[in-house]
């Protein structure tokens, strides 16, 4: 029996690009798939940049959904379109995980009982692995590029990862 997939919402993929990173996903699980739809979010700024990465990084698998039904279902409650597929995809192929950033959708992964990692944890994964030193100079860059980290989650991936001052 194949394994069981991996599957990427947007951020999590513009967050590792963005640390030049993308190849971890490959490092930690071999394969993540991502939902067309997340693939259009993907490619709707910096396209020829995002289009060259994807077209580097041939273990993002894209995978088109045979059921659209519950895309629908996920939008309806309150999750954008990429994230509702994320889900969908996830159901149908009966998930690992979903890598996810946004608040309102880990908690909907977590009522509907779907396992999930985000950006942050998979930098924690991989400095466990060896993969890197350390995430610090990673989170600071992540604000640099713009991506909202709170405080309180600084400070816990920072002691999950042993670097606490």
């Amino acid at each position: 029996m194949p394994p069981r997939p991996i599957i990427s919402n947007n951020s999590p993929l513009v967050a590792l690009l963005g640390l030049d990173l993308l190849s971890l996903l490959r490092e930690l699980y071999t394969e993540v798939w991502i939902p067309e739809e997340v693939k259009a979010e993907f490619l709707g700024v910096e396209r020829m940049h995002r289009l060259q990465a994807l077209n580097d990084a041939p273990w993002i698998k894209t995978v088109h959904l045979t059921d659209v039904t519950d895309v629908s279902t996920y939008v309806r409650s309150g999750l954008d379109l990429g994230e509702a597929a994320v889900f969908a995809l996830a159901k149908e192929h009966d998930a690992q995980f979903v890598i996810i950033d946004e608040l309102k959708a880990r908690q909907h992964a977590a009522r509907i009982g779907l396992s999930f990692k985000g950006t942050l944890g998979i930098l924690l994964e991989a400095k466990e692995e060896g993969l890197i030193d350390a995430i610090k100079p990673l989170l600071i860059r992540l604000q640099d590029n713009g991506i909202h980290l709170s405080e309180s989650l600084i400070n816990n991936a920072l002691q999950d990862a042993g670097e606490v001052d």
